[in-house]
């Protein structure tokens, strides 16, 4: 049997926010990860009693100054991507 790995994500920083309904929520959250600091945001709504996450976007997070040799290096792969998804 093979061991499972799971990334080991921690909260570092979240704000909670409400609207006019008490049983909805959004959030943005910077999380300490394995692939050093990402940025999480989502929705969740509350059935039953319980919070139930309905959208989350995990994002990992570039310095600006860091921007340009990033997108070199993502230029040729997402340059076929684009592409290919334009036709």
């Amino acid at each position: 049997m093979t061991k499972k790995t799971t990334w080991n994500f921690k909260s570092i920083e979240r704000r909670i926010y409400f609207g006019k309904h008490p049983d909805i929520a959004w959030f943005e959250e910077l999380l300490s990860t394995q692939m050093k600091i990402c940025r999480g945001s989502g929705v969740v709504v509350k059935q039953n009693n319980t919070w139930k996450v309905q959208q989350y976007v995990l994002s990992a997070t570039i310095p600006n100054e860091q921007l340009d040799a990033v997108i070199k290096l993502k230029a040729p792969i997402e340059d076929a991507i684009i592409s290919k998804l334009s036709k």
